[in-house]
């Protein structure tokens, strides 16, 4: 694989030009592979089994999952891997933010890309919300993971979390709630309300419908996830706790937060820097 990229002067390449596939994608494809491999080398196909390399688990503290199924034993491992460089996670704008959530023209849509860029909550907890689930007068918003939802949404957390919310989307919630939803008998906070059938909950395909209708009129690149990923970018440089903001993005680790969101660029740490007094506003020129 890696003499693809690198050929002896003894081949002829046909095609110089940019490669069509990303490190990650050839990898996924790689991995797809090997699993084919290593199933046949598990049923003893001579073949197979010169194909997989094997690696030991190293010593020390750290044990791996399922380690007490290998027991220090050679493990398969995939042995030809391209080394694919981290990608920066998206966001937007305040800005870009403000006309994505003026080009919807109906309350329901606004209040959920609303609740989105406010909390940072995963698309799939935002369709699984239950009006329970949304305590007004304390101004918060529980995340409650189920196996029930009929239109498949998963808050993929295994226990409850309970998030603050802002007055004002406390507002649009109730102008929602008596505007467009009115006397609809629905447990959930996301139906649907202008399409048959009316008062089923939303699905994913129908937030992906809307997507794609408000990047086409905005004409800004966006997803669910984009906001999710602005929202933990603008809470970090805003100098919040990780642990807050893991707490907020209902990690099950700091650690996953830090790895994926902790991307501060070069102002951000110099802005840090500023603001822990490790430096002064006139230690950077102007």
């Amino acid at each position: 694989m890696f003499w693809l990229r690198a050929p002896g002067g003894n081949v002829i390449v046909l095609d110089a030009s940019t490669a069509r596939r990303s490190e990650a994608t050839v990898n996924r494809h790689l991995a797809a592979v090997f699993g084919f491999y290593d199933f046949h080398a598990r049923t003893g196909v001579a073949l197979a089994e010169s194909l997989v390399a094997w690696r030991r688990v190293p010593r020390g503290s750290f044990k791996p999952f399922l380690h007490h199924v290998t027991k220090g034993r050679p493990i398969p491992t995939r042995p030809v891997k391209l080394k694919a460089p981290r990608r920066l996670p998206a966001t937007l704008t305040v800005e870009e933010i403000a006309v994505i959530l003026a080009a919807c023209t109906r309350l329901r849509d606004r209040f959920l890309f609303a609740l989105l860029a406010e909390t940072g909550i995963r698309v799939g907890q935002a369709l699984g919300l239950r009006h329970s689930d949304f305590v007004s007068r304390r101004c918060e918003l529980r995340i409650v993971p189920r196996e029930d939802n009929v239109n498949g949404a998963r808050a993929k957390t295994k226990t409850i979390a309970t998030l603050p919310v802002s007055a004002p989307l406390v507002r649009l919630y109730s102008e929602y709630m008596h505007t467009e939803y009115g006397e609809l008998d629905s447990d959930y906070v996301f139906v649907n309300l202008f399409a048959a059938p009316v008062g089923r909950p939303m699905r994913y395909d129908a937030v992906a419908k809307l997507v794609a209708r408000l990047r086409a009129g905005t004409g800004i690149e966006f997803s669910p996830h984009v906001l999710r990923h602005t929202r933990a970018t603008e809470l970090i440089r805003a100098g919040v706790p990780i642990e807050i903001v893991s707490r907020m993005l209902t990690h099950r680790s700091v650690v996953t937060t830090s790895e994926t969101y902790v991307h501060l660029g070069v102002e951000d740490v110099r802005a840090e820097l500023v603001r822990a007094g490790i430096w002064s506003d006139r230690t950077v020129p102007s």
